[in-house]
């Protein structure tokens, strides 16, 4: 099992959060990761979309694209996540696309758009990691692309 460039680790796999909360990565490329999540199953008490979950997908396409950035061999951790919501999600899937704000250095910041089963814009959210890409010879890093 993996996640977009990022293999899970077997005995995790049935412990997944993007598989209870039924999140598909559609696109994985530098530059551009795009994710569907479901309404139904990741509602409030009152119906409408969890804004958690928003959380969790953003989140999780950020993430994805900084693993894209570090490159075969590099490690990323979220340092910052920010998250607004625009207008209630109340039925079908959210779309996530997620593109590059700043990809540099031991930093990446990613913006994530949200929009509803309409194209209605949703949710905005801004995440940064850290990011390490791979030791190479003489220890340079290695970024793979």
């Amino acid at each position: 099992m993996s996640l977009g460039p990022v293999a899970v680790l077997p005995e995790y796999a049935d412990e997944q959060l993007v598989t209870r909360l039924g999140i598909e990565i559609l696109r994985c490329e530098p530059g551009l990761v795009i994710g569907t999540m479901p309404v139904r199953g990741n509602r409030q008490p009152v119906g409408i979309l969890h804004g958690g979950a928003n959380a969790v997908l953003a989140e999780t396409l950020g993430s994805v694209a900084a693993w894209l950035h570090a490159g075969p061999g590099g490690s990323v951790v979220g340092l910052d996540l920010s998250v607004t919501h625009h207008r209630w999600a109340s039925s079908g899937l959210v779309t996530g696309v997620c593109r590059p704000l700043h990809e540099a250095g031991a930093h990446a910041t990613y913006g994530i758009e949200i929009s509803d089963h309409t194209g209605k814009l949703s949710s905005t959210a801004r995440l940064t990691c850290a990011v390490s890409a791979a030791a190479g010879p003489r220890g340079l890093p290695v970024r793979g692309r």
